[in-house]
């Protein structure tokens, strides 16, 4: 574990220099160190402390994505890739024959998808690797395979984010283009899908970043995103340390800002989407939706291909919800100040010991209410025609 201040960042020097920056280091949340191993940013510990953690094994890995030291879409997908090619790293290529490490892959894919099981990237990033591995001969061909296929993961992760904002950016130009000359665009978002959640850039964000950067006035209500607070942790964080204007609401305050007329654009991100436009998301998205459609705000859900899921056809029916302890409902984590010691990181009880708690992760927005779908290929409608439109290759196979 590397730890640091926050203003005196450090980095490995065999990080791939990312465009996102923390106090001015240019930053990736996943990178390959020289010697094998992966090093993540740690994001339980934000906004409070900047931390990052090297992961040696798959093993390892798994535990990191399942306590969400590393969560989102991309990102999940792009660790389970570097956790993919630790398993392979750790086999004999002396002495472990092509069949036990197949076996060993296996058993290593099983593993991380057991972790997180409604995010797709994750079986996508597992399945591309085994197909990797599967088409050479020798354990150590194979083992080369895995780390490049893990690099590329991560360099297509952040390539796609960086289309999906070019790509993006033209809805809220649109915008800005029908308000007097400097008027405030404002956009509510919900949970994280920045670059902390993909490898860089970010998904919902992209949009954001690229306006800001061109000089767009833009505004973004962070709702907060019980019962982990990503929002309030982790976008706020990085739309601070982009200097991005915004503001910390209640998550039930999204419909109230909507029926006034203070938003213009939700931009939320995804963790399955199916060709019909179907949304699985953090949970709290479709309420979101729901007011957005109520008071015709756009309802605008942006993701990399690695998101859709091709094979379901009914979102609500089929997505598995991943349930998550109730213990993260009824604690929250913050920065407790005592007088006579320093700020420390605490959890803090806020409902009655002896009350149960129930902790779906995520919720599905049905297509009706999902106006345009933004990708690395450009802007659909969130239905099957517009998807295909964007991706004709997956016409045959549905």
């Amino acid at each position: 574990r590397k730890e640091t201040s926050g203003r005196n960042v450090r980095r490995s020097s065999s990080v791939t220099k990312g465009v996102m920056k923390v106090d001015g280091t240019p930053y990736r949340t996943i990178w390959l160190e020289k010697s094998g191993e992966v090093t993540v940013i740690d994001q339980q510990l934000l906004p409070h402390r900047f931390e990052t953690v090297t992961v040696g094994t798959c093993k390892e890995m798994a535990a990191v994505i399942k306590t969400m030291k590393i969560r989102g879409a991309g990102l999940v997908g792009a660790s389970a890739g570097a956790g993919m090619h630790l398993a392979a790293r750790a086999q004999d290529p002396v002495t472990t024959t092509p069949s036990q490490f197949t076996s060993a892959m296996a058993d290593a894919g099983r593993l991380l998808q057991s972790t997180r099981p409604t995010a797709v990237n994750l079986e996508w990033a597992v399945n591309r690797q085994l197909k990797a591995m599967a088409a050479e001969a020798t354990v150590p061909a194979k083992q080369q395979a895995a780390q490049r296929v893990a690099k590329e993961i991560m360099d297509e992760d952040a390539e796609w984010c960086r289309r999906i904002g070019e790509h993006g950016v033209r809805l809220i130009e649109d915008v800005a283009a029908k308000k007097p000359p400097g008027e405030t665009i404002n956009i509510l978002t919900h949970c994280n899908a920045g670059w902390l959640a993909f490898v860089d850039y970010g998904s919902a964000t992209a949009p954001i970043y690229a306006a800001h950067d061109r000089g767009v006035n833009v505004h973004v209500y962070v709702g907060e995103t019980r019962p982990r607070n990503q929002g309030a942790a982790l976008t706020a964080w990085e739309l601070h340390k982009h200097g991005v204007p915004h503001t910390v609401i209640a998550d039930n305050a999204g419909g109230h800002l909507m029926q006034h007329g203070m938003v213009d654009l939700v931009i939320t991100g995804a963790d399955r989407v199916l060709s019909n436009g179907d949304v699985c998301n953090k949970v709290g998205t479709y309420l979101k939706a729901l007011a957005a459609h109520d008071n015709k705000v756009p309802m605008i859900v942006a993701l990399p291909g690695s998101t859709f899921d091709w094979t379901m056809q009914d979102g609500v029916a089929e997505i598995p919800i991943e349930q998550r302890d109730g213990g993260e409902v009824k604690y929250i984590q913050g920065l407790l100040s005592e007088p006579g010691s320093n700020p420390r990181l605490a959890s803090v009880l806020l409902s009655p010991e002896g009350s149960p708690a129930a902790n779906w992760a995520f919720d599905v927005t049905p297509a009706r209410l999902v106006d345009f779908l933004i990708t690395e290929r450009g802007v659909c409608t969130a239905d099957q025609q517009g998807v295909l439109g964007l991706y004709p290759e997956r016409k045959s196979r549905l």
